[in-house]
């Protein structure tokens, strides 16, 4: 019983995803556009400048040595509560949980799959090469340094570049990337700019990261959100897949696949043409000859008297207590008997 009651249930979430014609018309694809590649590339020539930059242990890495013996968290131990929470926001696991819920929403109300194929998208191409770039590099942390002016490179590390940078960059960046208008793009790219950016001087403060790893985060971060148009194709396979796979295993079960129903043409539009008075008239009197006239629904049934022979009235009933004497008006008044011997 419980089985039928959830396949129904998932029945209804595939046959909103059905309706294509209900999507709405003004949410745009992103494009690789001229100005987006040359983001991209100046992204991807800062990002190279800083991995030379930390190699070949050039001031960059005197500076992180200097920032990490200043110590901030032992000159401002009172925030120290606060970011310990506050870092969370980049941490993988609850920041998905939470887009992924809001974006799960989106794909309810959007008749849609592609918000969540993004985030899936986005995410994987964060594991990929950010993941890959910290095994490769194995840069060790401020709190394992061996060695003091050191790169700490090729030592078994995996904090070069920031993870937690790089994922609150993606994370709350793929909000504005699937924003539906333009205002809302602005303010939460805005909104993830800051947010990102806090994350990542807060590792520096706790001395979980150098400087040049959350500058390397940042860079990689934006990199992916950059590189998403050219993941939109397969993105839309991958909806049209996923789909055909739904309706197979349908099939498969005997359960009867819903096609939506076309919608109906929107016939040409009728023009109205002004009738002269004549015409309305004679047609006034064709439909009066054919039905019995009755009086109006406001009226009662019957003969009506003179507005001059009516006693006023109101809701609450006649304003005036009704005289037998009293006679209408436009008449004689009956002769009196003279009084008197």
């Amino acid at each position: 019983m419980r089985t039928e009651r959830d396949l129904t249930r998932l029945d209804r979430v595939f046959a909103r995803l059905d309706r294509e014609s209900q999507r709405p018309a003004h949410i745009d694809v992103p494009r690789m556009s001229r100005h987006r590649v040359v983001l991209f590339s100046a992204t991807l020539a800062f990002y190279l400048s800083i991995v030379w930059a930390v190699v070949t242990t050039s001031w960059l890495i005197r500076l992180d040595w200097q920032v990490m013996f200043f110590r901030p968290y032992q000159q401002w131990p009172q925030i120290h509560a606060f970011l310990d929470y506050y870092v969370v926001l980049g941490q993988r696991g609850p920041t998905a949980v939470m887009v992924a819920a809001w974006l799960g929403w989106r794909s309810w109300r959007q008749h849609t799959l592609r918000p969540l194929l993004t985030l899936a998208a986005s995410l994987l191409l964060l594991n990929i090469t950010v993941g890959a770039a910290k095994l490769g590099m194995g840069r060790l942390g401020p709190h394992y340094a061996t060695v003091i002016g050191s790169n700490e490179m090729g030592l078994g590390g995996d904090i070069f570049p920031s993870g937690h940078t790089a994922n609150a960059v993606v994370t709350w960046g793929i909000l504005a990337y699937l924003a539906s208008t333009p205002r809302a793009r602005r303010w939460l790219s805005a909104l993830s700019a800051v947010t990102s950016l806090g994350v990542g001087l807060t590792t520096v403060y706790l001395g979980t990261h150098w400087l040049s790893d959350v500058l390397l985060g940042w860079a990689a971060g934006l990199l992916i959100m950059l590189a998403l148009p050219w993941f939109e194709p397969l993105i839309a396979r991958a909806e049209l897949w996923l789909l055909d796979r739904r309706d197979r295993l349908r099939e498969r079960l005997g359960r009867p696949i819903r096609v939506p129903a076309p919608a109906a043409p929107v016939g040409a539009p009728t023009v109205l043409k002004p009738r002269s008075p004549v015409a309305d008239e004679s047609a006034r009197e064709t439909v009066g000859a054919g039905r019995v006239s009755r009086p109006p629904a406001h009226l009662a049934p019957g003969p009506h008297t003179a507005r001059s022979e009516r006693t006023p009235v109101t809701p609450a009933g006649s304003r005036r207590p009704p005289h037998a004497d009293r006679v209408p008006r436009g008449t004689a008044p009956a002769a009196r008997p003279l009084a008197g011997g």
